[in-house]
């Protein structure tokens, strides 16, 4: 009877054995899955352009343009903005702050040149994402003050939603050439006067539209032929 109860035993003992070292298997390999689910994800921040082209202003002026940053893949805490440049200064965006995923901030980018010329600059943008830094180049120009200005006023139009108004301005030969927007910032008023013209110089004007939607309207009726002093 002794030995029966032994082998008994021995063989509970075994069974046993196994079922625990089983339950530790299955333990470490939950404990295992569960470590590398938990790793956190970088996020990234992006401009909303490589390049953000301020235009032309004159020496002693400034101009601005607006723009975006946009975290992806994780939330993106902004710390830094700087540029290298002192014609270029950054406003409209308080820091440090924190962009969700998929959500954007905007900025606002000022230029005022010092001297006449072209003028370069790199923005960047320091963050917690990968890479921590964020860069876009910047260009303006710097105008001499003019001796001649062209003032220009319009009827305001009659369309729905409008929020405001484009001026265009081409060179003028026997006709007009190609119209460029000279205006930075869209002109919400119904006059507008144009600074930066060439002494000796003809040239054609027009306007246009552009709703809530940003949906812009044809030209205005053109003006022709606006001749400029040559001194």
């Amino acid at each position: 009877m002794k030995d029966d109860c032994t082998r008994v035993l021995k063989g509970a003992a075994v069974a046993i054995l196994a079922t625990c070292s089983l339950g530790l298997l299955v333990g470490c390999q939950g404990v295992s899955a569960g470590g590398s689910g938990g790793q956190q994800q970088t996020g990234a921040l992006s401009i909303s352009s490589a390049t953000l082209n301020l235009g032309s202003a004159v020496v002693g002026s400034s101009t601005s343009v607006t723009g975006t940053l946009t975290a992806s893949g994780a939330s993106v805490a902004v710390t830094g903005a700087s540029t290298n440049n002192s014609a270029f200064t950054i406003g409209g965006l308080s820091l440090p702050t924190t962009i969700p995923a998929g959500s954007s901030t905007s900025f606002t980018v000022t230029f005022a040149p010092k001297a006449v010329g072209n003028v370069n600059g790199t923005l960047t943008f320091s963050s917690n994402g990968q890479p921590s830094t964020t860069t876009a180049a910047l260009t303006g120009s710097g105008t001499s003050a003019p001796t001649h200005s062209v003032s220009l006023s319009w009827n305001a139009s009659t369309s729905a939603n409008v929020d405001g108004y484009n001026v265009y301005r081409a060179a003028y030969a026997s006709a007009c050439g190609s119209f460029s927007k000279i205006n930075s910032l869209l002109t919400t008023s119904t006059l507008y006067t144009d600074a930066t013209v060439v002494d000796g110089t003809s040239y054609c004007y027009a306007t246009t539209a552009v709703d809530t939607s940003n949906q812009e309207s044809a030209y205005s009726n053109i003006v022709s032929n606006v001749q400029i002093p040559a001194q």
